[in-house]
């Protein structure tokens, strides 16, 4: 074996899946809802949950092999990533993208080699149907909240870093399209105290968005309203946002939608953008290379670099791009159309 690279990038990657499945497997059976609420040993957790007590203490060893729980005289409890990041009632959970992962994504990412030898997303392989998220999966409102809150977790740890990328100090009022939760809209009214907000996003979300944004201290200029960014018109606004919409859609839809925003904004109006960033070539951050993957599987879309946005933004009309690292898993990015001369 001597003057061998060393196999460990490899090996790695080869135990990568178990790794996931151990999470998406605890969540879904409720061991970190149960042991936050209760420490409790092998044998009580085992029973709690109707499951083997010899297969469940491999289980949560796994857990806390991993960081998620604590072992301690045999009684497990979470650890504090756990707590934060993996309770159901924790404001910053990523429980619903857990579950998505584990429900829809795991299953789909079975079929990227069929994915790549037709360039084509994989819902109707995987499920026996055509639609996308909304259509083919979450099908019921719990599902599609549940997903919802699990992106609101994620929003709550890259939003306020994406609207303090770029001085939004001189702009009046946001629209946040396509805004979910409203997670950057919140993060934007709370950061700066002049911005007023509108969260545009269907009607079947704009429920959820009312509740969240009714816990901000903003809430009183944060507004929701319902409507499709394809189709209806667009709230005014001097600010549009667009986070994690555009690596959804191809090139030619991406300029559609830019095109209906810089009709719609004023001269010297501007378009902030929460993406991931792919390095110019293509290659790297690795987390950017997954997400793309994970959109040929699940989307008509891709990950995108710094460039290859900035050519779409300027072929629609804005001017002035600019893009920014933010150190989260989204980046931003911050164009301007042109002010009257």
């Amino acid at each position: 074996m001597s003057g061998l690279p060393d196999p460990a990038p490899v090996v790695d990657l080869i135990e990568a899946f178990r790794r996931s499945k151990t999470l998406f497997t605890a969540d879904a059976m409720g061991v970190f809802d149960l042991v936050g609420a209760e420490p409790a040993g092998a044998a009580a957790i085992a029973a709690r949950l109707h499951a083997n007590a010899g297969a469940i203490e491999r289980l949560l060893d796994g857990c806390a092999a991993l960081g998620l729980l604590e072992k301690q005289d045999g009684i497990y409890r979470n650890t504090p990533v756990a707590e934060t990041y993996l309770r159901p009632d924790s404001p910053h959970s990523l429980g619903g993208y857990i579950r998505y992962s584990n429900r829809a994504l795991y299953p789909m990412w079975a079929n990227l080699e069929d994915a790549v030898r037709e360039g084509s997303p994989r819902w109707k392989q995987t499920f026996g149907v055509a639609g996308g998220i909304f259509d083919g999966f979450f099908r019921t409102p719990e599902a599609q909240r549940d997903f919802l809150m699990g992106m609101h977790g994620f929003g709550m740890l890259t939003s306020p870093r994406v609207v303090a990328a770029f001085d939004l100090g001189g702009f009046q009022r946001l629209a946040d399209l396509g805004g979910a939760t409203g997670h950057l809209a919140i993060a934007a009214c709370e950061r700066y105290p002049q911005l007023e907000s509108v969260v545009f996003d269907l009607e079947q979300v704009a429920a959820l968005a009312r509740e969240v944004a009714g816990r901000s201290a903003a809430r009183d200029r944060i507004q929701i309203a319902a409507g499709d960014f394809f189709r209806d018109p667009l709230p005014e606004a001097d600010l549009y946002a667009v986070g994690r919409i555009l690596h959804d859609w191809p090139d030619e839809k991406i300029a559609a939608l830019l095109a209906r925003i810089v009709d719609r904004l004023p001269p010297g109006g501007g378009l902030l953008i929460a993406e991931k960033l792919l390095a110019e070539d293509g290659v790297g951050p690795v987390s950017a290379n997954m997400q793309s993957l994970n959109m040929l599987v699940a989307t008509e879309g891709k990950e995108r670099s710094g460039g290859q946005y900035q050519r779409l933004l300027e072929s629609a009309g804005f001017t002035a791009v600019e893009a920014r690292r933010t150190g989260v898993p989204l980046d931003a990015i911050l164009a301007r159309k042109p002010a009257l001369t």
